[in-house]
């Protein structure tokens, strides 16, 4: 992040939520985002994952300003790069499991048998495997996160960025969500970014970044 701002138009009275943030992630780091309601944790994971532009400032990627990537620059960093998980898991209740699952591949041209053969993996070590034919509405909230947190990961992203990835679950389910994103930032030194006001997400993270009146509370 590069002198970072994000403001929002309102009339006479523009809200500024992010305000000149300037901060490097590292890969193979991991970092919860925290802050009180509406203090633009959301708002900083679209923005670090290209989905939204900062009103001022650059984002770098490898040193590319993904803002001004083209359209299959775009495409390769939001299905090679970079891993997106949300509060909802976004599945397409028309594909099953496993082609939910191999979806990210099959965008950037890889091979569909191989494609299969990695996300019957995946979902074996989810303990979802038996699943990969059904439709993501046949299962639990658990269950559906995790397929999503699968499908992020299927490339391999040198970052994952999650926006309260346990907001819609309880406790138990929650803590094996967490405890399923770290295993793989470890063993992939995988750069993690998460958003929460989960302190089981704050406890499991290398660092924690406060989000306070547009800046970093450190």
């Amino acid at each position: 992040l590069d002198s970072v701002s994000k403001i929002f138009d309102q009339g006479k009275s523009p809200l500024t939520v992010l305000d000149s943030l300037t901060y490097t992630f590292g890969s193979e780091e991991s970092y919860a985002l925290t802050g009180a309601s509406g203090s633009g944790k959301s708002t900083l994971i679209h923005i670090l994952g290209g989905l939204d532009s900062p009103t001022q400032g650059s984002v770098f990627f490898d040193d590319q300003n993904i803002n001004k990537f083209t359209t299959e620059q775009r495409s390769l960093f939001l299905n090679r790069d970079i891993g997106l998980v949300f509060q909802e898991p976004m599945l397409l209740n028309e594909l099953s499991v496993i082609e939910n699952v191999m979806l990210k591949g099959l965008i950037i041209g890889k091979n569909s048998s191989e494609c299969k053969k990695h996300a019957l993996e995946l979902l074996e070590r989810i303990g979802l495997v038996d699943k990969a034919d059904m439709h993501p509405r046949s299962l639990s909230g658990g269950q559906q996160q995790r397929v999503a947190i699968v499908r992020a990961l299927f490339n391999r992203p040198a970052f994952l960025l999650a926006d309260e990835p346990t907001g819609s679950l309880d406790d138990k389910t929650g803590s094996i969500i967490i405890d399923l994103l770290c295993e793989y930032q470890r063993e992939w030194k995988m750069g993690l970014i998460i958003a929460s006001h989960d302190s089981l997400v704050s406890d499991a993270m290398d660092k924690v970044l406060k989000l306070h009146d547009g800046v970093f509370v450190l």
